[in-house]
């Protein structure tokens, strides 16, 4: 199975997973899967679909926001944080490497008004560098660059 990355309490991250690997997933305690991997992105790698029927087969919830080479859109920021409230419970996110789906959570917090220096100490503990993505974050919310703002460190 792949390597799973927890952001915080009820979010994480991992690369590409297997629709043999759902039944773990939910054993380890997660009720829902989020995709963030366009289909045919690389050869061979599972299909959106068969994930979502193993998903559903393991009894979790599945949605499908995926995140190509153009970069995050509000709408797709928007799908994450309903993803995630939706969920109403841990949340595996996955793509091909999981920065994508660790960048899309933060962005995700930060629109909702999550502290950004926070996100980033939380991606940082699991391996991801926000930096790139930083200025994004403090715009979203309405941060200052120096992040000394409050915020909630949940960040869900």
């Amino acid at each position: 199975m792949a390597t799973i990355r927890q952001l915080n309490e009820t979010v994480a991250v991992a690369p590409q997973i297997a629709p043999d690997d759902l039944a773990e997933i939910k054993a380890a305690g997660f009720v829902a899967i989020v995709n963030n991997r366009p289909d045919d992105e690389e050869p061979g790698q599972p299909s959106g679909e068969s994930i979502r029927a193993a998903a559903e087969a393991a009894g979790l919830s599945y949605a499908a926001i995926p995140v190509t080479g153009a970069g995050f859109s509000h709408p797709q920021l928007d799908a994450m944080a309903r993803a995630l409230v939706d969920a109403g419970g841990p949340v595996l996110a996955y793509c091909r490497s999981g920065t994508r789906s660790c960048n899309l959570w933060a962005l995700a917090a930060a629109k909702g008004g999550r502290n950004p220096r926070l996100l980033a100490m939380q991606a940082e503990q699991a391996g991801y560098d926000l930096t790139n993505i930083r200025p994004m974050l403090d715009a979203l919310a309405g941060a200052s660059p120096s992040g000394d703002e409050d915020g909630d460190a949940g960040a869900r």
